[in-house]
């Protein structure tokens, strides 16, 4: 039985291994500040947004892309009101975006949707008018420095750019809160250290911006697995393009409330990102062994063995449990302290990890304190939920659905978070 308790202590071995190079990232981060540019010309841009049934909030998305701090006539909104059965594309024509419609109930995905438009977008206005394509979904709202500071990083050279993510509802649930410390964690200690030390970074979900000839050497966008964002940065780390971040284009976006939707998105992007890694293991690997890329490594030990050794080091002692009651074996309790003992080390690490970002990102989390203090608690609960989740995850089949969005607000709301959009996300 001692076997078990050597197996956890291995594990956590390995996974001290696999994550110190981020305790180096936090260093950095820390100690210095994020890299600046500054544009001498203005891009020409398109601005694509995928939406179904989001008629509640595009149109501020769209309100805070025409309250840009730069020239209004550089910058065109396109929408693919995607298999919509409400006013979407209304509502999004109403508020001055340039509509297709697209229904298509075999192909799904936002993937399919991308793609529809980008074809659209080619045969009204060719492949070269635009300098690069932003990528949104409808329930993003910008900053109105967003536009200007992604393209002080893009004149610099830059043909991929992901960005700030921070929340409009960072404080509706434990749950949102959990989203919202995750993502600003990543931007804060992963996508700014990568950036600072001149490694790639990763595009994740939407807030991001790429360069026409990434997309005409595609042919559009060709990525349609669940998690289309994963497989487009793992392409394109393989394709040589490096992925670049700007720490001061900030962009608010919604995160489920309930836990149960919570579970469902999250199990797509498990499942997604196990699919995505087994279609390029061969290229990844041959990459990483041959040519000794960093930016790979970093990006298999961001997506994997945390999910992986975690849930292994769960299975492992809960084996043991079972295998010590039906043995009747004493070394039960040696076990149960090791489980313990394990949980409480990992919930100390995390909610540090939580600390650390709250106290870092503070001005930029809209929520009142005593929220804030009370989340630092939950978000290590949060990210221990992602162990069932991977464990049903390869057994299950995932299809691709669309989140509901309902809170609708614009920046100044999310600034002051007023009481009003609390409300009326209750409400709907």
């Amino acid at each position: 039985m001692k076997c078990f308790i050597i197996a956890n202590f291995v594990i956590s071995i390995i996974f001290t291994i696999c994550y110190s190079y981020q305790i180096v990232y936090t260093i950095i981060s820390c100690l210095k500040k994020p890299k600046k540019f500054k544009a001498e010309t203005f891009g020409k841009f398109a601005i694509l947004i995928a939406a179904r049934n989001e008629e509640n909030v595009i149109s501020q998305l769209i309100d805070s892309i025409k309250k840009q701090k730069y020239p209004s006539g550089l910058l065109d909104v396109f929408v693919v009101a995607d298999n919509c059965t409400d006013n979407t594309a209304k509502v999004a024509s109403d508020s001055g975006a340039a509509v297709y419609i697209r229904n298509d109930l075999e192909h799904i995905g936002k993937g399919y949707a991308l793609d529809f438009l980008f074809q659209r977008i080619f045969e009204d206005k060719g492949t070269d008018l635009y300098d690069g394509y932003f990528v949104f979904d409808a329930d993003n709202l910008l900053d109105e420095n967003y536009v200007a500071e992604m393209n002080n990083v893009f004149s610099a050279g830059y043909d991929i750019i992901t960005s700030y993510r921070n929340s409009k509802n960072y404080d509706s649930s434990w749950v949102s809160a959990g989203y919202s410390l995750g993502f600003l964690r990543d931007a804060k200690f992963l996508h700014n250290a990568r950036m600072i030390v001149n490694s790639g970074s990763v595009i994740s979900g939407t807030g991001f911006l790429v360069g026409k000839n990434i997309i005409n050497e595609n042919g559009g966008w060709k990525y349609f697995s669940l998690t289309e964002d994963c497989e487009f940065s793992i392409k394109n780390f393989l394709n040589g393009h490096k992925i670049a971040y700007c720490h001061d284009a900030i962009f608010y976006d919604e995160q489920p409330v309930t836990f149960k939707d919570s579970v469902c998105q999250r199990l797509r992007w498990v499942k997604g990102t196990f699919i995505v890694f087994g279609k390029y293991k061969k290229e990844i690997l041959k990459s990483f062994f041959k040519k000794g890329r960093f930016v790979i490594f970093d990006i298999i030990m961001t997506s994997f063995p945390a999910m992986l050794l975690s849930t292994i080091s769960f299975v492992v002692c809960l084996t043991g449990i079972v295998f010590a009651l039906i043995t009747q074996s004493n070394v039960i309790d040696d076990i149960v302290k090791t489980l313990l003992s394990t949980f409480v080390s990992s919930y100390f690490m995390l909610f540090s990890m939580g600390l650390l970002t709250g106290i870092t990102e503070r001005k930029r989390i809209k929520s009142k304190r005593w929220k804030k203090i009370l989340y630092y608690f939950t978000f290590p609960i949060f990210l221990f939920s992602y162990i069932p989740i991977c464990i049903v995850a390869p057994f299950v089949n995932v299809k691709w659905k669309p989140t509901k969005h309902s809170f609708s607000m614009n920046v100044s709301d999310v600034n002051k978070k007023k009481p009003s959009a609390e409300k009326e996300l209750v409400g709907k």
